[in-house]
C-alpha cells in the first residue's frame, strides 16, 4: 500500500498578536469560510497555528463544548470548573464552579446561557444549570455510575446520554422525567445523528444498533458486527465514544488505541481505519480527544504525546488512512479534548490548559 507523507509542523505559536489583531483575522476567516464553496481545506488546515492560550484551570481539562453558534466555547476540569470563552474575541468571560458535585462533559443547550453536564461527585445525576445566574434549571436522575457520553440532539431538547451501568438514556431538558432507556452489554457508547432522527448505540465495543428516535421501543431497526477489515481475529480496542459526521454519512469509533474506524451509517462497513494515531491508552477517556470539522471532510484528533493529527475522509483509495497534517502544541501532557467550531475555521485543544487555532494566511 501506498501512503501520502504525514506533514508534521512543529508548535510555533503566532506571534505578538493582540486582541485586535485576533479579532481581525477570525473575522477575516469567518467571511472567507462563508463565502467560498470549499469551506475547508487541506492547504486551509496546514496553515492553522496556536493564537492563544490560557492556564486558568487548577487541574486538567476533561471536556470541551461549543454552541450553536461556534462563537462560545464551554470547558471542564477536574478541579470542578465550569469555564466560559469568547472564541471570537479570544477571551475568557466567566467561570462557574461545582465544588459539591464536580463536573464533566458538559455540553450547550440551543439556549446559550444554559449548559447540562455530568456529576463526578456524591452520584452521577446530569444537571442542567444556568450561567446567567448559576442557578440549577433541573436534575435528571436515573444513571448509577459514570456518565461517558452527552449529547445534544441538532434539532431540539432531546438529549442522549450513555453510563457505565449498561444504559443508554433519553432526556427532554424540559421536563426531569426520563423520556427512554436501551439496556446494553458492557461500555455503552451513543449519539444522535445530525438530522436528530436517529440514534446509534454501541455496545460491548463490537455491535453498532440504530434506532429511530421517535421508535426507538420497538427496538433497532439495524444492528452490525463491527470488526477489524485487516486483523478480523484481533479484538478492536476500547470503544470510547461513537460520533456522526455532519453530512450523516459516516459514524466515527474512536478507542483507546492507535486506530480509529470510519464506518457507513447506511450499512455498518468500515470504510476505513484511521492510523497513525497517538491514542489515550486510556479506558477513562470519553472520545473528547476527537473531533470532526463542520464539512464532514476532516477528522481531527489530539494524542497523548501532545501532537493534533488531522485524517481526510476523501483520501479514500486505501482502506487505512494515515493523517496528512501532524501539529505539535503547546500542551506539555496528553490531549485530553478537541474541538473544531461549527461556523469558524478554528479549532481549540486542551490538556493542562486551552489552546486556541487560527489559520495564519490564506491558502493560494
Amino acid at each position: 500500500m501506498m501512503f501520502e507523507r504525514t506533514r508534521d509542523i512543529d508548535y510555533e505559536p503566532i506571534k505578538n498578536i493582540d486582541c485586535h489583531c485576533f479579532l481581525s483575522i477570525l473575522y477575516f476567516f469567518s467571511f472567507f469560510m462563508t463565502t467560498r464553496t470549499t469551506e475547508l481545506s487541506r492547504d486551509l488546515l496546514s496553515t492553522i497555528r496556536v493564537s492563544k492560550i490560557f492556564q486558568d484551570s487548577d487541574g486538567p481539562i476533561t471536556s470541551l463544548s461549543f454552541n450553536d453558534s461556534g462563537v462560545t466555547c464551554l470547558t471542564t476540569a477536574e478541579d470542578d470548573s465550569l469555564r466560559v470563552y469568547d472564541a471570537l474575541e479570544g477571551s475568557s468571560k466567566a467561570t462557574v464552579f461545582s465544588k459539591k458535585y464536580g463536573a464533566t462533559l458538559a455540553r450547550f443547550s440551543h439556549h446559550d446561557n444554559n449548559v447540562i453536564y455530568a456529576s463526578t461527585k456524591e452520584d452521577d445525576t446530569l444537571r442542567y444549570l444556568s450561567l446567567f445566574d448559576n442557578k440549577f434549571i433541573r436534575y435528571f436522575r436515573g444513571h448509577k455510575k459514570r456518565v461517558t457520553t452527552i449529547d445534544v440532539s441538532p434539532i431540539d431538547d432531546r438529549v442522549l446520554t450513555a453510563s457505565l451501568d449498561e444504559t443508554v438514556r433519553l432526556w427532554d431538558l424540559r421536563s426531569s422525567t426520563g423520556q427512554g432507556v436501551v439496556h446494553g452489554q458492557g461500555r455503552l457508547v451513543a449519539a444522535i445523528d445530525p438530522q436528530g432522527l436517529v440514534f446509534a448505540v454501541g455496545t460491548n465495543t463490537n455491535i453498532i444498533h440504530m434506532y429511530d428516535i421517535g421508535e426507538y421501543t420497538r427496538g433497532p431497526f439495524s444492528s452490525w458486527s463491527i470488526e477489524d477489515p485487516i486483523y478480523p481475529s484481533t479484538p478492536i480496542p476500547e470503544w470510547t465514544s461513537i460520533k456522526f459526521t455532519a453530512n450523516g454519512k459516516y459514524i466515527i469509533i474512536t478507542t483507546v488505541g492507535d486506530n480509529m474506524y470510519v464506518v457507513d451509517s447506511f450499512n455498518g462497513r468500515i470504510m476505513h481505519r484511521l492510523i497513525g494515531n497517538a491514542g489515550p491508552n486510556d479506558a477513562s477517556t470519553n472520545g473528547e480527544e476527537v473531533s470532526l470539522t463542520p464539512d464532514g471532510r476532516f477528522v481531527m484528533a489530539g494524542g497523548s504525546d501532545g501532537r493534533v493529527r488531522v485524517w481526510d475522509l476523501l483520501q479514500n483509495d486505501n482502506i487505512d488512512i494515515e493523517p496528512f497534517l501532524s501539529l505539535s502544541s503547546p500542551h506539555k501532557d496528553p490531549i485530553k479534548a478537541a474541538e473544531f467550531s461549527p461556523s469558524h475555521a478554528m479549532f481549540i485543544t486542551a490538556s493542562d490548559g486551552l489552546a486556541m487555532w487560527l489559520p495564519v494566511s490564506q491558502p493560494q
